[in-house]
């Protein structure tokens, strides 16, 4: 019936009454032809009585289904894709060597004024290998059993963050040892 109104007020440019279907209004529909050749607008009138939005923000009104997001992969808990060169432990492990040694070499310069070789040579090559291979070890361990730094980021504290200051710390080692080469004893 509401189809017929439809056709009815398209066809003749005027409204369509309301029709009652017992004693229940149907939305009442306006069907017109703009002078400027824009097309055919339609307006609608709800159950209330009340106009609904034009046409221009109709579209705002339906409601829009929700992207889901997409599923998250498992890491790899392969040796192989574990240390690839774009795997997660190479630079991680590295990024975490280089921000303990830069520290550790800063400290041990500024209690004993030795520069980093000369910590190498007198007993720091065995704390070197040991902590490499504890920390090595440490790193590893979750990466094997499925969980990523990235799931563990939080706060300031994130994976990101660490992988910068990896970065630096590696920078800042190589540089230390340069400068100290280049200088022949103790930056301090």
């Amino acid at each position: 019936m509401a189809t017929c109104g439809g056709m009815q007020s398209m066809i003749l440019g005027t409204p369509v009454s309301n029709f009652s279907k017992k004693n229940q209004l149907v939305p009442c529909c306006y069907f017109s032809q703009h002078q400027r050749n824009s097309g055919l607008r339609v307006k609608c009138m709800s159950e209330n009585g009340e106009k609904d939005q034009t046409p221009s923000t109709l579209g705002d009104t339906v409601p829009t289904p929700k992207p889901t997001p997409p599923p998250v992969a498992k890491p790899s808990t392969n040796f192989r894709d574990v240390f690839a060169f774009s795997g997660p432990a190479p630079e991680r492990i590295n990024g975490r060597l280089a921000m303990i040694g830069f520290v550790a070499a800063i400290g041990a310069e500024l209690a004993t004024g030795c520069d980093i070789f000369a910590q190498l040579s007198s007993g720091g090559f065995s704390w070197f290998l040991g902590t490499s291979a504890l920390l090595t070890l440490a790193s590893i361990i979750p990466l094997f059993q499925g969980v990523s730094a990235e799931k563990k980021s939080n706060g300031i504290m994130t994976a990101d963050a660490e992988m910068w200051n990896g970065r630096f710390a590696m920078l800042g080692l190589v540089a230390l040892a340069f400068t100290e080469y280049v200088k022949g004893g103790a930056l301090i």
